[in-house]
């Protein structure tokens, strides 16, 4: 039996309308196009990947609930926000660590948009001690690091992204062969992809091999934070 494509352009097309007319009228009168063509398709691709992601890491959760689960919210949060649009332009799927409940902890995420699609791997913007935690085990471990993003099928499917510090961290010695490294704030792996790629057939076997390729990454950052992969 072929492989179910579960996106496919209306996703794209529909974002690319919200974008123009990004109002909670036009919404309301298009929320079946919503429903049809992204809130459903996305809660049935994560049910799908569940046992591709066990056979990644066990210590991931594909959780295919509506709210508070693997699917990010279209609703924006624009009590603190000059831009007061409200709903996100681009849809996001995590699976996050099951230590982890926000978007900060250890994850596999895919972002789709009608401008950018690309799936990550890492941890984005940890808190202070978290990103601490990261750097001393890249200090302990330099060689697990630098075979973790020093790979090439690592290099040849992922670029590490991300902010990074002005100065090195308190404690760091400036001189250390991987200072940039422990610079950063954000420990993500990208890998761009296209809206062909996604809306085919083959995508969540495509999707689990690309994630696979982060898998020491992964494991290197779990360790750190004291967590199981």
């Amino acid at each position: 039996m072929p492989a179910k494509a579960h996106f496919g352009p209306e996703l794209f097309s529909f974002l690319r309308d919200l974008r123009r007319k990004n109002d909670r009228d036009w919404f309301a009168a298009n929320k079946r196009r919503y429903e049809e063509h992204l809130k459903d398709p996305i809660l049935d691709f994560i049910v799908a990947f569940a046992p591709h992601l066990q056979q990644i890491s066990p210590s991931f959760v594909a959780d295919p609930r509506p709210v508070g689960g693997s699917m990010f919210r279209i609703f924006r949060d624009t009590r603190f926000s000059k831009d007061k649009q409200p709903y996100k332009t681009n849809a996001g799927i995590q699976f996050r660590h099951e230590a982890g409940g926000d978007a900060h902890a250890p994850g596999f995420y895919l972002h789709l948009s009608p401008e950018e699609v690309f799936a990550a791997a890492g941890i984005w913007q940890p808190d202070g001690a978290t990103a601490q935690q990261i750097r001393g085990a890249i200090v302990d471990r330099p060689d697990r690091w630098r075979a973790a993003v020093g790979r090439k099928a690592f290099r040849d499917a992922y670029e590490l992204v991300g902010e990074s510090l002005k100065r090195p961290p308190r404690g760091i010695d400036p001189d250390h062969p991987l200072i940039e490294d422990l610079k950063r704030r954000d420990f993500i792996a990208v890998a761009d992809l296209t809206r062909e790629q996604v809306c085919a057939s083959g995508f969540i076997t495509a999707l689990a091999r690309l994630w696979g390729k982060a898998g020491p990454l992964m494991a290197l950052l779990c360790e750190a934070l004291g967590l199981p992969y």
